[in-house]
Order: C-alpha cells, then sequence, then structure tokens
C-alpha cells in the first residue's frame, strides 16, 4: 500500500518535471511541499537537485538601453533507471557541471564589464561642475564630527512631542467639516460673498457671509411672519412675530460667537504657519538672491514715474489707493489699521500730514519698516523702533517742506511688511481743510486741493473716501470734492470712522444708515463701509483696537436691526475689499500703460538718432561721471608743471606785490641818510619789521593765487575738437566750491618766516656774477618806477609843445598850473643836487610867491603834491646814474670799500631782497608740489561727492536739450522694461 502511493508520488513529480522550463522558476520539486521533497523514490536513493539553468539576468541602464538577453543552456533532466556504467555517467555528469559553471561565469564576467563600460559611457563627466559645490562642503566630513551630531539628535519621541497635535488639528476640521456641512448655517453663510469677486475670492468667505444670510434669514422669517399672521388674530401675530425675531437675534449672536471663536482659532494657527514658512524660505538670504515680490516691483515702478516729468505726454495712469479725507477725519487711523501698525506721527487737532506719504503693504515673515532710500529696517513690534519711525517720518516731512510752506508735494516712500498683510499701495495726502488758521502760509489750502486732485484725477486711482462719523454730514469737504473727480462713483470707496462715536451721538440711527446706503452725500462710490478705528488715545494699540472694534460692532445696535450689513463693517473687511479693487484695476490698465511707454520710448529714440547721431545716449548721471574723471585728471596735471615753472611765476608775482613796499618804504627812506652806516641800520631796522609783519602772509597770498590761476587754467582750457561745453559750468562751480573750501597750512607762515628772516640778514655776495645780477635786477626795478612816474608827471602838468602841435590838444587850468610849479621847483633842484625829499615851508613859500609874481596862483598842498613826484624822478635818475658807476665796483666790495669814494651799499639791498625772492619762491614751490596740490586734490574729490549726491545741483549744472533727452529716454526705458517684468510675473501669479 505504501509503495503503490510512492510510485503515485513518483508519477506526479516526474510529470511535473518534464513540463518545467523558463528563465525565473523554481525548479518543480523545489515547488513541491516540504513531505513531499523528502519522499525516497525506489529508483533513487537519495533525492538530487536537478541540474542548474544557467541563464544572465537581465539589466537596463539609466537611459533605458533595450534589454539583452542570452540564450539559455537547456540541460535535458529526467530521472532513468538505475544501471550499469552508473560510477562512468556520474563522473561524465559531474564534468559536464563543471564546464557549464566555468562557462557562465566566463560569459556572466564578459556580460557584466560590457554592461558597466555602457554605463560609465553614458555617466557624464562631473569634473567640470565641481565648482557648483562650495569648497567647505568636501571638508566638511573633517571639520564636522557627525558620529557626535547624530548622537545629538533627539529620539523619535522627543520629535514626537515637537510635531503638532494632529488630533485636535483633525478635531476642529472635523467640526468645521460639520459646521459647512449641507444644511448648516455655516455652509449657506460660506456662499454670501459678492458676485463680482468668487472666483477670486473663495478662500476669504468665512464670518461676514454668514452674518450676510442670517440677516436674510431674520427677514424671510419676518415675512414669513407676516403672511402667517392672517391666520391669527392682530395682536397675537404682534407678539409672535417678536418673540421670533427675538430668539433668531439670540441665535445670530450665538452662532456668530460660536463661529467666530473658530475662525480665530483657525485663523491664528494659519498665520503662525505661514510665518514659519516665510522664515524658512528667509533663512538663506545670504547665500541666494530672492526673487522680488510683486507689489514691491509694483512699487518700484511707481516710484520711478514719481520721477518721472511726463513731458511727452505719457502720464502715469497706473493705479494706487489714494487716502483722502478732511483733517483730523482718521485716515491716517485707518491706514495704521491696515497696516497693522501705528507708524504715522499724530497730534491733537493739528496738522500731522504734510507731505503725500507712499506705503507699500506686502506679506512677509516679520512685521517691519524701511524707506526707498535706506536700508534701516524698523521693527515694528518694539515701541522704541515704532517712535523712532514716526520720528523720522516727521522730519522728513517738515525737511521737504520749503520755506513759507505749509505742505509739501514730495512724496515719502515707504515699505511695511508683515505677516497677514493685504498687498496694495496707498498714498495718503494732507488733510483737506476749509480754513487757513494762524502760522499756515496763505496758499495752504488751495495747495492741498492741488495735491488731491494730481493724484485722485489718475483714471485708474482708487480714492478711499475718508469720513468723520462723529461730526455732521454737511460739514464735510471732502465729498465734493471726491464727486467733481469721480462722480460715477466707479472707483470711490466711502469709509465712515469713529462710529462708535456717531451711535452715542446721533439722535436718529437712520443718519448713519444713509450715509453707509450713499443716500445721504450727493457722491456715489463702489462700497460703503463703517470702521472704529480706537477709542481716540494715542497710546493704544492696534491688537486693542482690533478687539474694541469687534466688540462693539457685535454688541452695536446697528447690526442687530439690520441698518449695517456684516461685510460693510470692521477695517480687516475695509482691507479685503480695497485689496480686491486695487489688483482688479492694476490687472485692467498695466498692460495699456506698458503700451504707452513703449510708444514713448520709441519716439524718443527717433529723436536721439535725429539731433545726435554720433553720441552716445548718456544720462546726467553718466555725464557727471565723465566729467568727474576729466576734472580729476585735469587736477593730477598740476603736479606735472615743472619746479623751475612754479618759481618764476611765484618770484615774479611775490616781486609785483612787495615791490612797492621796498622802494617807498625801505630804499628812499634808507637813501635818504648820510652814510653808509646809517643806511644799512635803516635797512636792517626796516626789513626785520616787513618781515615779521607782512612778508610770510604776502608770500602766503602769493602762492595760493598762483595754485588758483593755475588750477583755473587747467579747468577752463579748451582740448580742442574733444571739449565739450556741456561741462563748463560744471567745472566752473567746482572750481570755485574748491577754492572757497581749501585753506593754506597754518603753519606754513611761521617757517616761511624763518626762511626770509635767515635770507636778507646774508649779505655777502660770492662772486661778480650774481654782483651783476643784483646790478641788473636794481636797474630793472628802477627804470620801471621811472617809467611810471613819467607817465604820472605827464598826466599832471599835460601833453607837451611835441604832442600839442602834431596831435592838436591843449592843456587845461590846472594843468597850465602844475606845469609852471613844475618847471619852479626845477629850478630848485638844480640849484641844490643834494636836495632832501622834503620841502621845507619857507621853500614852498617862495616857490609860491615866485609862482604868484608871474600871475600864477597856487596851493601849498599842490606845491607839495608836484614836488613828490619831481624829487621822485630825479632820485631815480640819480640812482640809475650810481647804478651804473657800481658795475665795477665788486672788487671795492670785497675790500668793504676801503680807500675808496665808491659805496653800493644799495646794490648789496637789492642782492638780499633778490636772493630772498629765489628762496621764498623755492620754499613756496616745495610747500605746493608736497602738500598744497595734493590737498587741493582732496578737495576737488570731496567737492565732486557732495556734488554727485546732490541731485539738485546736478540737474542746475548739467543743462540743455541733449541731457533732458537722455533723461527722459533712460527712465522711459525703465519704466517700460519694469512694467514688462511686472506683467509676466503678475501672469506667473495667474
Amino acid at each position: 500500500m505504501w509503495r503503490t502511493r510512492v510510485a503515485a508520488a513518483c508519477v506526479i513529480c516526474r510529470s511535473l518535471a518534464n513540463s518545467s522550463c523558463g528563465i525565473k522558476r523554481k525548479s518543480p520539486l523545489q515547488n513541491l511541499h516540504l513531505v513531499s521533497r523528502s519522499i525516497h523514490h525506489p529508483y533513487y536513493p537519495k533525492f538530487q537537485r536537478p541540474p542548474l539553468r544557467i541563464s544572465i539576468q537581465q539589466f537596463s541602464s539609466l537611459n533605458r538601453l533595450p534589454l539583452h538577453k542570452t540564450k539559455l543552456l537547456n540541460v535535458k533532466h529526467g530521472y532513468q533507471s538505475h544501471r550499469n556504467f552508473w560510477l562512468a555517467r556520474l563522473a561524465s555528469r559531474l564534468l559536464r557541471v563543471r564546464y557549464l559553471i566555468l562557462g557562465s561565469a566566463v560569459g556572466g564576467g564578459y556580460t557584466a564589464k560590457k554592461t558597466y563600460e555602457q554605463w560609465k559611457d553614458m555617466i557624464p563627466d562631473l569634473e567640470d561642475y565641481k565648482w557648483i559645490v562650495p569648497d567647505f562642503i568636501w571638508e566638511l566630513d573633517e571639520l564636522v564630527d557627525f558620529e557626535k551630531l547624530l548622537k545629538a539628535l533627539p529620539d523619535a519621541d522627543d520629535l514626537a512631542k515637537l510635531m503638532p497635535d494632529f488630533d485636535k488639528i483633525g478635531e476642529s476640521l472635523a467640526s468645521l467639516k460639520g459646521f459647512l456641512s449641507p444644511g448648516s448655517p455655516g455652509e449657506t453663510a460660506f456662499r454670501a460673498t459678492d458676485q463680482g469677486y468668487d472666483n477670486d475670492k473663495q478662500f476669504k468667505k468665512g464670518l461676514l457671509g454668514e452674518l450676510i444670510l442670517l440677516q436674510q434669514q431674520i427677514q424671510q422669517h419676518e415675512e414669513e411672519a407676516r403672511r402667517a399672521a392672517g391666520f391669527s388674530s392682530q395682536q397675537k401675530r404682534k407678539v409672535s412675530d417678536k418673540e421670533k425675531i427675538d430668539q433668531l437675534q439670540e441665535e445670530l449672536l450665538r452662532t456668530q460667537l460660536k463661529y467666530q471663536r473658530m475662525l480665530e482659532r483657525l485663523e491664528k494657527e494659519n498665520k503662525e504657519l505661514r510665518k514659519l514658512v516665510l522664515q524658512r524660505d528667509d533663512k538663506g538670504i545670504h547665500q541666494r538672491k530672492l526673487k522680488k515680490s510683486l507689489i514691491d516691483m509694483y512699487s518700484e515702478v511707481l516710484d520711478i514715474l514719481s520721477d518721472y516729468d511726463a513731458s511727452y505726454n505719457t502720464q502715469d495712469h497706473l493705479p494706487r489707493v489714494v487716502v483722502v479725507g478732511d483733517q483730523s477725519a482718521g485716515k491716517t487711523s485707518v491706514l495704521e489699521m491696515i497696516a497693522q501698525a501705528r507708524i504715522f506721527p499724530r497730534g491733537s487737532g493739528e496738522m500731522m500730514t504734510r507731505s503725500p506719504v507712499k506705503v507699500t503693504l506686502s506679506e512677509g515673515p516679520h512685521h517691519v519698516a524701511l524707506f526707498k532710500d535706506s536700508s534701516r529696517e524698523f521693527d515694528l513690534t518694539k515701541e522704541e523702533d515704532l517712535a523712532a519711525l514716526r520720528n523720522e517720518i516727521e522730519i522728513r516731512m517738515r525737511n521737504s517742506v520749503k520755506e513759507g510752506c505749509t505742505v509739501s508735494t514730495e512724496t515719502i516712500s515707504l515699505s511695511v511688511k508683515g505677516p497677514g498683510l493685504q498687498r496694495m499701495v496707498l498714498v495718503d495726502l494732507p488733510g483737506v481743510i476749509s480754513t487757513v488758521t494762524s502760522g499756515m502760509a496763505p496758499d495752504t489750502k488751495e495747495t492741498i486741493f492741488s495735491i488731491s486732485k494730481a493724484y485722485m484725477q489718475n483714471p485708474n486711482a482708487i480714492i478711499l473716501c475718508i469720513q468723520d462719523g462723529s461730526v455732521d454730514a454737511e460739514r464735510s469737504i471732502v465729498t465734493d470734492l471726491v464727486s467733481q473727480m469721480d462722480p460715477q462713483g466707479k472707483r470711490t470707496i466711502f469709509v465712515l470712522t469713529k462710529v462708535d462715536l456717531a451711535e452715542k451721538n446721533v439722535a436718529s440711527p437712520n443718519r448713519i444708515q444713509q450715509i453707509i446706503e450713499g443716500k445721504l452725500f450727493p457722491m456715489k462710490a463702489l462700497g460703503y463701509f463703517a470702521v472704529v478705528t480706537g477709542k481716540g488715545n494715542s497710546s493704544e494699540s492696534i491688537e486693542s483696537i482690533k478687539e474694541y472694534e469687534e466688540e462693539f460692532f457685535q454688541n452695536s445696535k446697528l447690526l442687530k436691526t439690520s441698518m449695517l450689513k456684516a461685510h460693510q463693517v470692521t477695517t480687516k473687511n475695509l482691507s479685503l475689499a480695497v485689496s480686491d479693487c486695487f489688483w482688479k484695476m492694476v490687472r485692467e490698465s498695466v498692460e495699456q500703460q506698458a503700451d504707452a511707454f513703449k510708444a514713448t520710448r520709441f519716439n524718443l529714440e527717433t529723436e536721439w538718432k535725429n539731433n545726435y547721431p554720433r553720441l552716445r545716449e548718456l544720462d546726467r548721471n553718466e555725464l557727471f561721471e565723465k566729467a568727474k574723471n576729466e576734472i580729476l585728471d585735469e587736477v593730477i596735471s598740476l603736479t606735472q608743471v615743472t619746479p623751475k615753472h612754479w618759481e618764476e611765476m611765484l618770484e615774479k608775482t611775490l616781486w609785483e606785490r612787495v615791490s612797492t613796499h621796498v622802494i617807498e618804504n625801505i630804499y628812499l627812506p634808507a637813501a635818504q641818510t648820510a652814510n653808509s652806516g646809517t643806511f644799512n641800520t635803516t635797512v636792517d631796522i626796516k626789513l626785520k619789521q616787513w618781515t615779521d609783519k607782512q612778508l610770510p602772509n604776502k608770500a602766503v597770498e602769493v602762492a595760493w593765487e598762483t595754485l588758483q590761476e593755475e588750477f583755473s587754467r587747467f579747468m577752463t582750457e579748451k582740448k580742442g575738437k574733444e571739449h565739450d561745453d556741456i561741462f563748463d559750468k560744471l567745472k566752473q562751480a567746482v572750481k570755485e566750491e574748491t577754492i572757497k573750501r581749501h585753506k593754506w597750512n597754518e603753519r606754513a607762515e611761521d617757517s616761511l618766516r624763518v626762511i626770509q628772516h635767515n635770507a636778507l640778514e646774508d649779505r655777502s655776495i660770492s662772486d661778480k656774477q650774481q654782483w651783476d645780477a643784483a646790478i641788473h635786477f636794481m636797474e630793472e626795478t628802477l627804470q620801471s618806477r621811472l617809467k611810471d612816474t613819467e607817465s604820472v608827471i605827464e598826466d599832471m602838468v599835460g601833453p607837451d609843445w611835441k604832442k600839442r602841435w602834431l596831435y592838436w590838444v591843449g592843456r587845461t587850468k590846472e594843468q597850465n598850473i602844475r606845469n609852471e610849479t613844475k618847471n619852479e621847483l626845477e629850478k630848485l633842484i638844480k640849484c641844490n643836487e643834494d636836495h632832501p625829499a622834503y620841502l621845507a615851508n619857507d621853500e614852498v613859500t617862495t616857490v609860491r610867491k615866485n609862482l604868484e609874481a608871474r600871475g600864477v596862483a597856487v596851493d601849498p598842498c599842490l606845491i607839495k603834491d608836484t614836488w613828490h613826484q619831481i624829487y621822485r624822478r630825479y632820485f631815480l635818475k640819480s640812482a640809475l646814474s650810481h647804478c651804473n658807476l657800481c658795475r665795477r665796483g665788486f672788487y671795492y666790495y670785497q675790500r668793504h670799500f676801503v680807500d675808496s669814494e665808491l659805496e653800493c651799499n644799495d646794490i648789496v639791498l637789492f642782492w638780499r631782497i633778490q636772493r630772498m625772492l629765489a628762496i621764498t619762491a623755492n620754499t613756496l614751490r616745495q610747500q605746493l608740489t608736497n602738500t598744497e596740490v595734493r590737498r587741493l586734490e582732496k578737495n576737488v574729490k570731496e567737492v565732486l561727492e557732495d556734488f554727485a549726491e546732490d541731485n539738485e545741483k546736478k540737474v542746475m549744472l548739467l543743462t540743455g536739450k541733449r541731457v533732458q533727452l537722455a533723461e527722459d529716454l533712460k527712465k522711459v526705458r525703465e519704466i517700460q522694461e519694469k512694467l514688462e517684468a511686472f506683467i509676466e510675473a503678475l501672469h506667473q501669479e495667474k
């Protein structure tokens, strides 16, 4: 029985073994149960595994090459009876298995090597891309101990504690899902939003929609109550309606509070999550350049447009939100609530907004503010930074206001970033006033009106009209102005502020309802909002104001009695509505503006090619840089002036400045002395006094004037065909400002005084060449003075007989008197050649009487004045004669004029003066080249740097049609390029 079962099992096994073939299938015996595999076959004493089926596994490359298969080596398998020669058969089979294994190994190795080579060829060479990975990455394993870091990492349990509680979040989402399920009040409320913004604001449905539809449900219940009233008496109907209304109102408030808490919790969680995400994105700000946000790109375009002079009829029609309102109406407070920070200076009833303030709101991880022209960030979560920001805005406003004015048209640009802020650009304008008070400029009212009209006349500007709800509506000024600029109300949003005070003070609450419904004012608007911006305390925080606003509207009768709709209250709803309207207007108008600037750019480029075909389009800044390089090159040219040229100019100019003092105050008085000893003593005393008081200062003045002349010559010298006269005004201004700032070294006079004193004390003439040079110098000086004296005498006495005969000119009466006096004085000198320089009183009387005897009445003062010039001429001629005699006096000078009647002390004096001039010129030249030229170059650089920062100065100094055309072309190109980049980013965001 047992053998029969075994034989049957063997038949089954044999059939399975014969039918098995394939690449990756196991042997049929291997597929059998363990029990059947362990059965002892009668023809096989022990179970043997079938021979191996050799196959090469399939491979695929990185680029998915086609699979390569190898032909299987079929080894026939079967179970044969145990007959003779079983040892030979066993040996042959073992040998065959060896060859099969060896062949398979060789073939598989070759195939694997070939496949590896194919993979290696397909892998790109990454050696050229090693620069992408910083060097410190390859050194991290040396610098950082990763095993310690791995041990320091928290366990899975600790990480689980750091993760948010997903169970609680799931419960919140489940409750929210149940609330929004079909048929629930929340699902109905989320359908109540404006139809115009359904596509863009699906994610903003919430409490407001619920409030709207719940109020509609109340109205429906009221209508149902009225229809049901026909089946009961009138008294019961009133009681029933009132109970239903009270019941529905209580239900509304309960639902509102419940849902509001839920939304607040979810918004808080969402805000924290968004902040974490933004902070994570902000970590790599120093490693990579972050992409600018959409609103920042748009704000840059507006900043450029604010500086652009629209002289080619391409006006700025890009949208922005213009905030206008009466003074102290609360418009600044509304703007602060939208920005979620108290950023503006405030005062009690006085004008605080003195210039337009452009505020760009954008979303960011931190609540910060910064100015366009500054890199400092103000942390709006710290009260110290808030106070500093308010102070900075106030300072900028006051600096922008010109003298004699109260407000300014200059725009202050400010960016505010923070989590949850709506992206938009707002412009806060000075409040509209009805009366000019004391301390204001007379044209303040008209200036504010013109500023407001200039911003509101933009057809794409969104007008945010702020009206104070605590004052009578009839006192409003801004509503009439807004209705003039936007009569159809297609781009106006009306905001009623201080509704809490209005509810208390207004006798008829229906008046507030009329204002919000647009029935009280003649103006029209896209939407009407009622907000509360605090209790009037300037120290209130934004959070406390928001809580007060929400609490007020929750308890307000205006909402309970349906006078106000839920979507018309709170600054949060206002912010959402303004942002929606802003971006809608941007999408509708930005491409049209880009096309307009594209056409303007083509016109400007055509005009430039026609007028300046050979010149590059250099704007004012580029022209200034070119002029700056030219001016610095010209200053460098001062260092190339030769020392000989400096010394010649200095010596010549200094002698021209001091020669009169030397002749009149030193030489002439000393020459009147009786002997050489007195002459030398007088000369030494006067030279010492002159050196101590006047000479060093005169020398420094001469050096500074010489430096100015050379600097001016290089600055004004034309460079031939390459000279560009467009830089002339700039160079002249730089020269004047540099000369004004430059001051000579104060210590130069002290050192120069010592050098000059030592030079004048030296009397030793070493050789004949110096002696002859001194005589030549003296002769030139005296001849020049004699020529000047002859000219003065000729003017006094009139033309001589030759000129009168040839040119038919005559003498005046005074000239005749002077001529007679001159003749009489010349007789006096001829009688006494050693006459002193001054006339005695008796001599004056004698001359006057002699003239009166000839019928010439003369004044004693005229006699003395004429004598001065006559004696001066006589003295100069005598000095020139004596100078000629001293040409051969060098021999006597070496012997100190012993045994000689010739005395040449005047030659020595002029040698001392000449030597002092040469030494002074050399000293001043060294100061110029070593110190003052470098200081002048430094001053020029400072002046150029100051001019580079002063745009008004550049506009004033670099003028002309060419400059203005290049400026306009640069601005238009920049505007067009930024607009195109913004439009591309706007389309990508869609």
